[in-house]
């Protein structure tokens, strides 16, 4: 455990020399937020404020301190940087995932998602990472690797129904009520695409689907997204943000839509959204930002193969030994 915090601290004081030496600031924003960025795919942590003398509500772990750290863009603080601790509920505990993780998210002015492959490039270099993790980066479109690995082409199966053949072609079991076209392509993308992506060399999948909801900017059928994978895992998400105060609102009241469907058939914390917050997001002006899970990162430098010897007291740890108190 020992020498798992100490290269962790060393690997902190090198990030933070990388990134001040660039003339990024670092930011320290609140883990607890009485709202959240609607996103359908995750459910967040609640707990309850309570105070003898005012009205107790509903506050919120956040899964990513995004929400905090766009209103500093908008007040002019320029290019941004944090390392937090993020929290998502109803997800894995094991090998690669905890409920409670660390991420280093970073925010470039002026900056679109190909200028910040390279800047993250350099990060990896700075932090003088392992031999299969070290750049430059393989790039892949995710229409090339759902060719090469799915066998369709991603632009002609733009209709559910049409997507749905492609997934019962394969072999999926698609339900017999309807899912999204989203839905249908994760079954696909998870079980014969991102399996079978390359791991000799970090790989950024880019160009992800506009019918995945989001905030990053869409030209054509594609968002200016990209993943890096590393290791056969997700290390980083990268997009070129969005600045478009009706599609951000409009992105808020889907995605809310969508959660409330979702949770009203699993049940679970439907968190509070704020729209108004489109009209501050919609003043960032161009921006990449980057989320980096700093924990699977430190795995692979270590050479690792769990985050049981990266994270210190990780929760499937805690519950293995009897010690969850359940």
């Amino acid at each position: 455990m020992q020498e798992a915090a100490l290269f962790r601290s060393k690997t902190y004081h090198a990030i933070r020399s990388f990134f001040h030496e660039r003339n990024y600031l670092e930011v320290d924003t609140p883990i607890l937020s009485t709202t959240v960025i609607p996103e359908s795919t995750i459910e967040n942590f609640a707990t309850r404020f309570r105070n003898p003398f005012l009205p107790s509500r509903d506050l919120y772990l956040l899964p990513s301190p995004e929400i905090y750290m766009k209103q500093l863009l908008a007040m002019g603080f320029g290019s941004i940087y944090q390392i937090s601790h993020c929290f998502r509920n109803s997800e894995q505990l094991g090998r690669i995932h905890n409920i409670e993780f660390s991420m280093l998210e970073y925010y470039s002015v002026g900056f679109d998602e190909q200028d910040s492959i390279l800047l993250t490039e350099d990060l990896f270099r700075a932090l003088k990472v392992p031999k299969r993790l070290q750049p430059p980066f393989k790039r892949m479109s995710v229409a090339e690797a759902m060719k090469r690995y799915a066998g369709f082409d991603l632009e002609k199966t733009q209709r559910r129904s049409l997507l749905k053949q492609e997934a019962l072609r394969l072999g999926l079991s698609v339900p017999d009520e309807p899912e999204s076209w989203e839905e249908t392509f994760n079954r696909i993308f998870l079980t014969f695409v991102e399996p079978n992506l390359p791991q000799e060399k970090p790989l950024v999948l880019y160009d992800y689907p506009r019918r995945i909801e989001c905030l990053a900017q869409a030209t054509g059928a594609y968002r200016k997204r990209w993943e890096l994978y590393g290791m056969g895992m997700e290390l980083a998400n990268c997009y070129y943000e969005e600045t478009d105060e009706e599609k951000i609102e409009a992105y808020y009241r889907d995605e809310y839509a969508r959660l409330i469907q979702n949770r009203g058939v699993s049940g679970g914390v439907i968190a509070d959204v704020d729209p108004s917050l489109a009209k501050t997001f919609a003043r960032i002006g161009k921006v990449s930002g980057v989320a980096l899970g700093l924990d699977r990162l430190l795995m692979g430098m270590m050479g690792r193969s769990s985050l049981e010897g990266v994270i210190l007291f990780p929760l499937s740890a805690i519950l293995s030994a009897g010690n969850g108190n359940l």
